[in-house]
């Protein structure tokens, strides 16, 4: 299929295949939830001002001594979202820790209360995911890996480079799941937190992704989370299993590379895509393409897989958002990933992966209305003056 091309020029070809049937003449509004309501942030440190407690490492050398009950100690500070701080580690995600990543536990999670509930159409059939053409600069440029460490130690997930109004062509901002950056209820914020945009760039395979050169893996580097976003529903209802905080399970990303540079993350990688708020419903889109790096069996998570097809609804309650929902194979590694339609000719945002049946036949996604614009517009507000 058609791909997002690492230009300004091609950055809508995938358009061909991906339909929106609805008037694409403006968004609709989602009427759940406010754009001043709907948004909770997670802390950086440096420029916002924000002391780290004492102890918190900054270096592979103070990461060691957390290594016996640190984590817990985070944990329980991380819980708090305004003191929350995600530190550059130089050189602490290499390939080789890379590859030792899991899917995130909340990833793709098993639910079933949607059958039979009103707004929920039938279950889609399953579409066998596609791997992406490579290199991926050329074809998909925008898409890379999420990598954070949680509880459970080092998760992956994948995500989106997004425009930033308030920095047109120079954006820093990273698309993905809530529950890649936040663990939901009774959670916390994620750890060491990094964006790789074209991650395994030339299709290595996951064994000599393991052990190739930096370079090969992290083609445009490691991006740094200085701040991330994500809605107050997900903190409070999320889980890790399907259900109504899964409607509010998206994120954003403020990033800074690793080590340093004028670049921005949309200079450096070519490309990003504009996010969609108030799309069409489900019925009204005919094709949806979501990409990501699925990594839970049978996939690996070196290779960037897509697949498109035609959405449905899926709904848990009444009073949150109807869910698109796409047949589709791929398993877990791939949340956070974006979901594409074409609006105007141009490859627009309008949903990540957030869950997926047992099975592995099929992903949905949350529809971004008011409560996802006014995440994003918090991020890129905040950010307005400072790049």
């Amino acid at each position: 299929m058609p791909l997002i091309r690492r230009s300004t020029a091609a950055a809508a070809a995938m358009a061909a295949l991906l339909v929106v049937t609805a008037s694409a003449c403006g968004p609709s509004e989602d009427k759940a939830g406010s754009e001043s309501g709907a948004t909770a942030a997670a802390g950086q440190q440096g420029d916002n001002g924000i002391k780290l407690p004492e102890g918190v490492p900054t270096s592979l050398d103070d990461l060691k001594k957390w290594k016996e009950g640190g984590w817990k100690n985070w944990d329980k500070w991380a819980r708090d979202a305004s003191d929350f701080a995600n530190p550059v580690i130089k050189n602490f995600w290499r390939p080789s820790r890379m590859s030792k990543a899991k899917d995130s536990p909340n990833t793709l999670s098993t639910q079933s209360a949607g059958e039979g509930q009103a707004g929920t159409d039938p279950e889609p059939p399953a579409v066998p995911a596609k791997q992406v053409s490579r290199p991926y600069h050329r074809n998909m440029a925008p898409v890379g890996r999420v990598f954070f460490d949680s509880p459970e130690g080092p998760m992956v997930c994948s995500g989106t480079v997004v425009e930033d109004p308030a920095h047109p062509g120079k954006s820093n901002m990273v698309w993905t799941a809530g529950h890649c950056v936040h663990s939901g209820k009774k959670g916390g914020w994620m750890r060491n937190i990094v964006f790789v945009p074209s991650y395994n760039d030339s299709g290595l395979s996951a064994a000599k992704a393991e052990t190739a050169a930096q370079r090969e893996v992290t083609p445009y580097g490691v991006w740094w989370a200085d701040w991330s976003q994500t809605s107050s529903q997900w903190i409070d209802t999320g889980g890790k299993t399907g259900n109504v905080g899964s409607a509010y399970d998206f994120g954003v990303l403020h990033v800074k590379p690793e080590h340093g540079g004028g670049k921005s993350l949309e200079e450096s990688v070519g490309a990003a895509v504009p996010v969609w708020f108030g799309a069409p419903s489900a019925n009204g889109v005919s094709s949806i393409g979501a990409y990501g790096y699925p990594a839970a069996p049978p996939y690996d998570g070196a290779k960037m897989f897509n697949c498109t097809s035609r959405p449905g609804r899926l709904s848990f309650a009444p009073t949150t958002p109807t869910m698109y929902r796409i047949g589709c194979s791929m398993t877990g590694g791939t949340s956070g990933g974006g979901w594409f339609v074409n609006r105007g000719g141009k490859t627009v945002l309008v949903s990540n992966s957030s869950i997926s049946s047992n099975e592995h036949t099929w992903l949905a996604g949350p529809h971004l209305g008011a409560d996802a614009k006014g995440v994003f517009g918090a991020m890129s507000k905040k950010f307005a003056t400072k790049g």
